[in-house]
């Protein structure tokens, strides 16, 4: 029996290995671990997360905790190599692009692991992202690559992987929407308060915690001013990121009483949310592919994408962050214009967790 270890660390992670732990529960060739670093350190919404997920309580947590990108880089990989040399396992699975992503793939790699990457490939070509080099480095070195789209394994060939190495797999983070779409339509779950004011009603649900979106003043008020706008046609329900919060009380900007505030949702209760809201508007990766997986508009406030097949043959239209183009892409959704219902042309059937495996 060979011995996986399954490396999260931030809430994004823990969507992608919870379809990975389901695919590979009762294999007769491998077993796992599940690692939390702790990079993400809420325990109350990590224990949220792993409770609706289904995920297993880990079997280690680090405690990795904040602190800068090189503090918390240091105390992971610290930790993981105490770790790796006290049971050391036969293979490290990691995914996305944290920070954990790549202490712990490096720290494997020194110790003669081998390392697959779930998500492999994805470039946005923006080296100001700590993400994109967090991939850049972890792909240099990984010894297997689970991609989700076509772009990804491009990337991989051209920097000279082997085509044996090389697997395109689709997305276990739809995967795991799917799965938990499915949980809410069979019913079981009670909706939180704020979705149930909004039944009945249209609404738009906005997300946004990327520090070139929101650190900066000016740039963090020029897109305030779009959401306000929309928000004039549209109520906006805004879960805010706690740096977000912080940058919008700090920098005075007030987004008008049609935007709803509201603090960061636990995963059931998000998906509950966005999965029927008449547009997404958010900085973030992972959201770009669970909307197109249902068929929800999403549009994207960056300069750039790392997945463009969202945008090529899904719902999302990345619009850069000009307050003119957001406004002018939410109203096209509005209209009825947008681009919902591609769902179905992406080809993500919801089984990456076991070509993974396989």
């Amino acid at each position: 029996m060979k011995t996986v270890y399954l490396v999260a660390g931030a809430r994004p992670n823990f969507m992608k290995i919870a379809p990975i732990v389901r695919a590979m529960a009762g294999h007769p060739r491998l077993a796992y671990r599940i690692i939390h670093t702790g990079q993400h350190y809420d325990r109350e919404m990590n224990d949220v997360f792993f409770e609706e997920l289904g995920i297993p309580a880990p079997d280690v947590f680090m405690g990795a905790g904040g602190g800068s990108h090189a503090d918390q880089t240091a105390k992971i990989m610290l930790g993981f190599e105490k770790l790796c040399l006290e049971q050391r396992p036969d293979a490290v699975l990691v995914v996305g692009d944290v920070n954990s992503t790549l202490a712990c793939s490096i720290v494997a790699k020194k110790l003669n692991i081998p390392v697959a990457h779930v998500e492999a490939g994805l470039r946005s070509g923006d080296m100001t992202m700590p993400e994109e080099i967090n991939r850049l480095v972890t792909d240099s070195i990984s010894d297997w690559f689970f991609a989700t789209e076509p772009s990804a394994v491009e990337h991989l060939r051209r920097e000279g992987k082997a085509e044996s190495s090389v697997h395109y797999v689709g997305h276990v983070m739809v995967d795991n929407v799917l799965y938990q779409a499915g949980k809410l339509a069979q019913g079981g779950f009670e909706s939180q308060s704020l979705k149930r004011e909004l039944a009945g009603r249209r609404y738009g649900v906005v997300t946004l915690h990327r520090p070139s979106n929101v650190d900066d003043p000016a740039m963090m008020a020029q897109i305030g001013s779009a959401l306000t706008e929309i928000a004039r046609e549209l109520p906006l329900v805004f879960p805010v990121h706690p740096r977000t919060r912080g940058n919008l009380e700090r920098f005075g900007i007030d987004l008008g009483p049609n935007v709803s505030l509201v603090g960061p949702q636990a995963y059931m209760a998000f998906l509950d949310l966005w999965k029927d809201a008449a547009v997404v508007l958010t900085d973030s990766g992972g959201l770009q592919e669970e909307t197109t997986a249902l068929g929800v508009p999403c549009i994207t406030i960056r300069e750039n994408t790392e997945r463009p097949v969202t945008v090529e043959e899904g719902t999302n239209v990345l619009v850069g962050t000009d307050p003119v183009r957001i406004v002018d892409e939410a109203r096209k959704v509005l209209r009825g214009d947008g681009k919902q219902g591609k769902a179905a042309s992406v080809g993500w059937p919801g089984c990456a967790a076991y070509r993974c495996r396989a």
